[in-house]
């Protein structure tokens, strides 16, 4: 590394950790304290408790500030080196600007990596260890009488063994209604489907009621059909096991999303909300390097009254950008538009914005 990149990213380094705090408390005070304080005034939670509950609702939050913070540390970045006069006697020394740049682009791309990582293996786990202190510890289980779209799942090693997905769940019947579940065989292959109107909980396992079972397990294209009046559910989750499993898209990995959507389109159930979550993983910390690309050519202005000017509109950018996002989100989870077509709809608009201010300041 030449000894002008450890400077840029110097200077880099600075302002993005400023923006990851400053960021971050601005989500914690607009939102996540406010909770805090109704678990403390309404459900008499413990400190110790609520503390705890803080902590694993940070990850969350400091995921989606990373973006952000890309945006105003690039744009600081090069504000300064502009201010100072640096930039000048830099590209007067015949490097270009996409050569100053190419450090943070580089750094920003790392970020953006490292934030799909941090989004598969941490901020789920966290998530749903969240969760379980609220339900449990502070809600005392308050769960709800009634829940829809129930989805549980059995593993064969490494592939999956039985999905079930049931339209909804009554706790106070202890029944289960319109089920689809699909069982898979050797390497994932579907052997099975059976279809039923209603499961009910007998003590000791569920009884699927009114049901068809479709067996493709022979491979040779034939489909075998049977009905029956009553069969057994191949779930051994009881009622209250069902009840604490159903998690959030925000508390499934990517691979666990997958099985959900599988699970929905079997049921032939609209699976855009989950589709949406699933690419967003991928979308909203690549926002990290589409701002990068904005922000840098932004803070590359030659007075200094035109840097505050940039930093105004890189503020802007980050309210169009999540305004876009939530905007093409509701037309993905709507229908209107492809999920995955939705969901690359900010970070497409963004790399061309940048690319064309990149071209313009290079010039």
């Amino acid at each position: 590394m030449r000894l002008l990149d450890k400077y840029i990213l110097k200077a880099f380094v600075g302002p993005f950790l400023f923006g990851v705090f400053a960021f971050t408390s601005i989500f914690i005070g607009t939102g996540t304290l406010f909770r805090i304080a109704q678990y403390i005034t309404e459900y008499g939670a413990p400190l110790v408790l609520v503390m705890k509950a803080f902590v694993l609702a940070l990850p969350s939050i400091v995921i989606l500030t990373f973006p952000m913070s890309v945006l105003l540390a690039s744009l600081m970045t090069f504000s300064r080196l502009s201010s100072t006069s640096e930039i000048v006697v830099m590209r007067a020394g015949g490097l270009s600007f996409l050569r100053l740049a190419m450090p943070v682009y580089i750094i920003a791309l790392i970020i953006s990596i490292g934030a799909v990582a941090f989004n598969e293996f941490v901020v789920p786990r966290t998530n749903n260890m969240y969760q379980t202190i609220v339900r449990e510890q502070i809600m005392k289980n308050a769960s709800p009488q009634t829940q829809n779209h129930i989805v549980l799942k059995t593993m064969n090693g490494n592939d999956l063994g039985t999905l079930m997905y049931a339209k909804s769940y009554n706790a106070e019947t202890k029944q289960l209604s319109m089920i689809t579940v699909q069982q898979f065989g050797e390497g994932g292959k579907l052997q099975q489907v059976e279809n039923a109107d209603t499961a009910i909980w007998n003590g000791q396992y569920w009884v699927m009621q009114n049901g068809i079972i479709y067996d493709i397990s022979a491979g040779d294209g034939v489909e075998r059909t049977m009905k029956f009046k009553e069969q057994s559910l191949p779930i051994k989750s009881a009622p209250k096991d069902i009840q604490q499993d159903q998690r959030k898209p925000e508390e499934l990995t990517i691979k666990e999303l997958r099985h959900q959507i599988k699970a929905y389109k079997a049921a032939y159930t609209n699976a855009n909300k989950l589709e949406m979550e699933m690419y967003q993983r991928f979308t909203i910390p690549l926002a990290s390097f589409v701002f990068a690309l904005v922000g840098a050519p932004l803070g590359l202005q030659k007075q200094r009254s035109s840097s505050s000017i940039g930093f105004g509109i890189s503020i802007l950018i980050i309210f169009i950008y999540y305004g876009v996002m939530t905007f093409a989100g509701a037309l993905g989870k709507g229908g209107a538009l492809p999920t995955v077509f939705a969901a690359l709809i900010p970070d497409t608009l963004g790399i061309i914005a940048g690319l064309y201010l990149n071209w313009r300041v290079s010039k």
